[in-house]
């Protein structure tokens, strides 16, 4: 998974997009926050998309842009996953998130 719009080498680079560009919805909290980030962040971002695989759901469908900077971003929530996802996709979902 890459958005190659917004790589660099990792020299070259704060570890920051410089653009602040993203989704809210797929944004780790510390991007969210206009953080430093780094390849977490990245990680963070794949475990949103296994969840919407795992879900059959947008994340955070209920909430606008700037509900989830602030749930995600300042109140540190995370998406909840079902019950009756699959307990090996929910584990590596979890991993993704911490």
């Amino acid at each position: 998974v890459g958005d190659f719009g917004l790589s660099r080498l990792k020299h070259e680079t704060y570890l920051t997009t410089k653009t602040g560009k993203g989704t809210p919805q797929w944004m780790a909290p510390e991007a969210l926050r206009n953080e430093p980030s780094d390849e977490k962040s990245d990680v963070y971002s794949y475990g949103v998309i296994l969840w919407e695989l795992a879900t059959e759901k947008i994340p955070w469908d209920n909430l606008n842009s700037m509900q989830v900077i602030g749930a995600v971003g300042f109140m540190n929530q995370q998406l909840e996953i079902p019950k009756d996802v699959d307990p090996q996709w929910t584990s590596i979902i979890g991993s993704c998130w911490h």
